[in-house]
């Protein structure tokens, strides 16, 4: 399959089909974290659809200080990594065919979750965010739009956005992609030195730490609800044997640290060991949150939830995420 380069939307919008579209927006710098995206929107679009991955380094992202200006443009290499993942299209437009007559006066605005970790980190982020897809999801006219869980709050944004504002659009998440030692997949890896790559593996590992917490506790609840402290039950498992298992399903679930509190626990002690390596790293937000809102949950949430981090290595800033699911209370 070749891929073709267009730049304006008259050339986009002038291809005709019968099948759904699906677009794929990335700002370049293309890895297997966009290919596994651009696959998925493959696989969704079908023989029949149409995959357009847009390259767009968008301005209104950056705020003062930040690496407007070092962010790679790799467009050749972008076109061939998109192309041999199912790409149709990639689509490169200029600044002035996204923003015709500079930069707009009318934009999207975030809201209070714009504003919490990475928006209270990056001021204003969100909204150019915000507003540049909103531009794109215009200009590309897609069916389904595709998006990566690394950039939770970002996802939750622009879900948020197409259902506030009635886009008639899917969006989908697709699972964050890891390299081999755990590193999530980002353009700013590249970045890193030796040395910074073996502190920035602490910001996957404390997730790890706070997932594998989260599970154990899980576990011994799950135990201590199969083996309730009642005498008659204690009586009838002392005559099986089982009276010490359930003893110590109740112990260990009420001595272990669980819930949020032990998962935030296990996650910074992760965090706090590699502030002490060389170089350090230095923490953003650590936040275990409601992905309706990104505000932190309580202890006897419920549901969905989603352990994210920031940090600094060097002078690289780094974002990851997992997702966690909170059972209801025994």
């Amino acid at each position: 399959m070749t891929a073709v380069l267009l730049r304006t939307a008259d050339e986009l919008h002038a291809r005709v089909g019968d099948g759904r579209r699906a677009v794929v927006m990335t700002m370049g710098a293309l890895h297997e974290g966009h290919a596994t995206l651009i696959r998925t929107a493959r696989e969704i679009a079908g023989d029949a659809g149409e995959v357009v991955v847009t390259v767009f380094v968008n301005p209104l992202q950056f705020g003062a200080g930040e690496d407007l200006d070092r962010y790679p443009r790799t467009l050749e290499a972008d076109i061939k990594i998109a192309e041999e993942a199912g790409a149709d299209v990639v689509f490169a437009p200029s600044v002035d065919e996204v923003y015709p007559g500079g930069e707009p006066q009318v934009r999207v605005s975030a809201g209070p979750m714009g504003e919490r970790l990475e928006g209270a980190t990056r001021p204003g982020h969100f909204d150019g965010m915000l507003t540049v897809v909103a531009k794109l999801l215009h200009l590309t006219r897609p069916d389904v739009a595709l998006y990566g869980q690394k950039d939770a709050q970002q996802l939750a944004l622009i879900r948020r956005m197409a259902r506030d504002l009635n886009f008639g659009v899917e969006i989908v998440g697709v699972p964050t992609v890891r390299e081999e030692d755990g590193l999530a997949l980002s353009s700013r890896n590249r970045y890193l030195s030796a040395q910074e790559r073996r502190t920035a593996l602490a910001l996957s590992r404390a997730l790890f730490a706070g997932r594998d917490r989260h599970a154990a506790q899980e576990a011994l609840r799950a135990r201590a609800r199969e083996v309730p402290a009642t005498r008659a039950r204690a009586e009838a498992l002392s005559a099986i044997g089982e009276s010490r298992a359930a003893a110590d399903a109740h112990a260990m679930a009420k001595a272990v640290p669980g819930g949020p509190v032990g998962v935030r626990a296990a996650a910074r002690l992760a965090l706090d060991e590699a502030a002490r390596m060389r170089p350090p790293l230095v923490l953003d937000y650590l936040a275990l949150v409601d992905p309706s809102d990104f505000t932190e949950i309580g202890e006897d949430f419920t549901g969905e939830a989603v352990l994210a981090v920031a940090a600094r290595v060097g002078t690289t800033r780094l974002i990851d995420n997992l997702p966690l699911t909170f059972g209801a209370a025994p």
